[in-house]
């Protein structure tokens, strides 16, 4: 699920009537629902509730946490993060991404892209071909991405 699509989900269980339209990122299964069925599966539901509740908290840390990352933090480590909070969320090592999409995700040109892409292929991290990443050795990865990734992580998991 997109973070657009994810902080839709959001405003409607917090009371919110929003216009937003919701985008999916990557493939996979999207369902949808109507705004009334689902507000009264969450009365109806304490377990969904609870569920929406952390689900809430842990988006609003992660916007947070990727706002002051992306204002204090080099290019380099932010594509770390951003490459590696994508596998975490698709549960696989190889996506479809586009060099303009990550551009507009990590608030710098497209050309920073293309060049911290080029040498995160050169040093055998990704391997990355006309809108298909691969990430090939996570382990360095997370060396290289800031500790804003270890943060939204913990989060998650706790």
């Amino acid at each position: 699920m997109s973070v657009v699509k994810e902080w839709r989900v959001c405003q409607v269980f917090l009371g919110v009537k929003t216009l937003n339209r919701a985008v999916v990122q990557g493939a996979g299964i999207a369902l949808r629902m109507k705004t009334e069925d689902f507000l009264a599966e969450c009365e109806s539901d304490k377990e969904l509730s609870r569920i929406l509740r952390r689900f809430a908290h842990s988006l609003m840390t992660q916007i947070g946490q990727a706002a002051a990352c992306n204002r204090y933090h080099p290019i380099e480590t932010r594509f770390a993060r951003w490459l590696l909070m994508t596998r975490d969320r698709m549960r696989s090592n190889e996506f479809q991404i586009t060099q303009e999409f990550l551009s507009n995700m990590l608030g710098v040109r497209r050309e920073a892209v293309n060049k911290v892409a080029h040498d995160f292929q050169e040093h055998g991290l990704i391997s990355y071909v006309r809108g298909h990443l691969t990430i090939n050795n996570g382990k360095e990865l997370e060396n290289r991405a800031c500790l804003c990734y270890q943060i939204v992580r913990d989060d998650l998991a706790a």
